[in-house]
C-alpha cells in the first residue's frame, strides 16, 4: 500500500470482522491469525476462524468465526509470529 490508509475495525455479534489498514498476513490457523496493520501488530484468537476475504493492496481483510480476543502488540512483526511459540533460550540460540 502506497498510502497509509485509516486502521478500522468492526466486529459483528464477535462473529463477523471487517478489517481496514491490513498489510501482511503472517500466520493464521482456525485458532488464531496474526497480521500486520498499518497501525502495528494484531493478534486475532477464536474458534473456527476463517480469512473469507483478502485484499491487501486495499489493505481490506474480512474473517468469520467465533472471535475471542483481539490484542494488538507493540515492537512485533507477524514475519516473525513462527518463533512467538518457542521459548526465550531457543530464540537466543539460534
Amino acid at each position: 500500500m502506497d498510502e497509509k490508509t485509516g486502521n478500522k475495525l468492526v466486529l459483528t455479534d464477535r462473529r463477523l470482522l471487517f478489517l481496514e489498514g491490513v498489510e501482511h498476513v503472517g500466520t493464521f490457523n482456525e485458532n488464531e491469525i496474526a497480521l500486520d496493520t498499518n497501525m502495528g501488530f494484531l493478534a486475532l484468537r477464536g474458534q473456527g476462524l476463517h480469512i473469507t476475504q483478502l485484499n491487501l493492496e486495499e489493505g481490506k481483510m474480512v474473517v468469520e468465526g467465533v472471535i475471542a480476543s483481539l490484542e494488538f502488540i507493540e515492537n512485533k512483526s507477524a514475519k516473525g509470529a513462527r518463533s512467538r511459540g518457542k521459548g526465550m533460550l531457543s530464540r537466543i540460540m539460534k
